[in-house]
């Protein structure tokens, strides 16, 4: 996102979708006790709780599934398409809450309602964001007015993706160059208007929103003479980040007290999605808890029952970052499992740094069954409470694993929480070397997305089923 204007334009359609959320609400409410009264009157109190629970799930799913994109790449039926989805998600996960909490005073049909009018207001908002943003496209007046320092390459770089990106037009005022000699050319049409050191009359003369510096890192000793010239004339100025030759996936700025901080950053990943993963994993955890609990502590019982130790065993594992963090499973080896690693390291049949074999001596009979059907990881989910962990991921490696890793982009899987499943636990699981392993690490920190999320834990439940390349 390049113009700021759509950084305003997110708030104000953020404010919108609250308003008309909240309406919405208000107008369902009233609708239901107007047309049943002799089903009684409801209470208004007893339904108002839930409001800041429905903004947040709906805003982080409509955030997720799109409602929020530019106006210059979306549709009227994508954001409509992008809303359903939302609006549906939300109301779903609220109903199964209601269900599961046996909350019956809430009227079904104020949710339903509401599902309804909101899905309506929340359209139509955006039906006439785009008209009013189409009409600014077409008249010009919300071109933005850039100078541009310098000629070169990388100045006609930015002038082409200026053109392709600015999202609400874009009105390149002219070139300065350090060189006299070319004022009076043009590049790909537009002047070039003065040099460097005319920046501060070429600014009185024209009307500028924004100057970028597009200069080789050789010439950045003019750039304080240009930031001076902007300062006086009141006017953004911005330079091109690109003064190393690295591949970054995202470029930011931080401030620590008056000390500008350029970040560049291998993963990038957007905070609003990783917050929703992360309320998408506390919610299916919590859910299942009910579930699960039961299923747990019959399994501790047969552990303990199998052979003497605890039934949970917790292992320090690497986690985001490379941050330590202790990994709870239920114990499927022996207690001396971790002394005898060493007399059996001979029979690895895995390849790469990871330990595999077939038939584990250190193994006890009901570890074997547990290990099968993944039984062992349900401790996990108590990983994923404490934030550890999340539900999908690249699964957990031990200190020594991680130590024996020979090339540094194996290290990329540390960018992401661990996951208590993945694409390696859904594609063969110990069938699959370790370089296959990676390969699926890196595929899925590139792809990421919620519904692969979904996706993914849908296809766990078979792949556990039929223990698929377990051991």
């Amino acid at each position: 996102m390049y113009d700021p204007r759509s950084k305003e334009l997110d708030r104000t359609l953020f404010s919108l979708d609250v308003v008309c959320t909240v309406a919405a609400f208000l107008v369902a409410f009233w609708a239901r006790n107007l047309l049943l009264p002799e089903a009684g009157q409801l209470n208004l109190y007893s339904h108002i709780f839930l409001l800041p629970l429905l903004l947040t799930l709906l805003i982080l799913f409509l955030s997720y599934f799109g409602a929020y994109q530019n106006p210059r790449y979306a549709t009227f039926m994508g954001y409509a398409w992008a809303i359903f989805r939302g609006m549906a998600l939300t109301i779903g996960v609220l109903l199964s809450l209601l269900f599961f909490l046996e909350i019956d005073y809430v009227s079904r049909m104020v949710i339903i309602g509401f599902a309804g009018l909101g899905f309506v207001a929340l359209v139509m908002v955006r039906a006439a964001m785009l008209a009013q943003f189409r009409q600014s496209l077409q008249d010009g007046s919300g071109a933005l007015r850039v100078l541009i320092i310098g000629t070169g390459e990388r100045a006609r770089e930015l002038a082409r993706n200026l053109h392709e990106q600015a999202e609400w037009g874009i009105k390149i005022v002219g070139h300065l160059d350090p060189e006299s000699q070319r004022i009076g050319s043009d590049i790909n049409g537009v002047p070039v208007i003065g040099n460097i050191d005319q920046i501060s009359q070429c600014l009185k003369s024209n009307v500028v929103d924004e100057v970028i510096i597009a200069i080789p890192r050789s010439l950045l000793e003019d750039a304080e003479h240009i930031a001076h010239a902007c300062e006086e004339e009141g006017i953004k100025l911005r330079f091109m980040a690109d003064i190393f030759n690295v591949q970054v996936a995202r470029v930011s700025l931080a401030q620590v007290g008056n000390l500008p901080l350029l970040t560049m950053e291998p993963v990038a990943q957007d905070e609003s999605k990783l917050f929703a993963k992360r309320v998408f994993d506390l919610t299916v955890t919590l859910l299942a808890m009910p579930l699960v609990l039961p299923l747990m502590a019959v399994v501790a019982l047969a552990v303990k029952l199998d052979s003497p130790g605890p039934a949970i065993f917790v292992q320090q594992r690497v986690g985001l970052r490379k941050h330590l963090f202790p990994m709870f499973k239920f114990r499927s080896m022996y207690m001396d499992a971790e002394e005898k690693m060493k007399e059996i390291e001979h029979l690895n049949e895995a390849q790469g740094p990871i330990f595999k074999i077939s038939n584990d001596p250190r193994v006890t009979r009901v570890g074997r069954f547990i290990r099968r059907t993944s039984l062992d990881e349900l401790p996990q989910l108590f990983n994923v409470l404490r934030g550890e962990m999340s539900l999908v991921g690249p699964r957990p490696m031990s200190i020594r694993d991680v130590d024996l890793f020979d090339r540094g982009i194996q290290r990329k899987r540390f960018s992401v929480k661990p996951g208590v499943t993945c694409l390696w636990q859904i594609s063969g699981r110990s069938d699959l070397p370790f370089e296959k392993w990676l390969a699926l690490d890196l595929e899925y920190i590139d792809n990421w997305s919620l519904w692969m999320d979904i996706k993914i834990l849908l296809k766990t439940v078979p792949a556990v089923l039929f223990s698929k390349g377990a051991v």
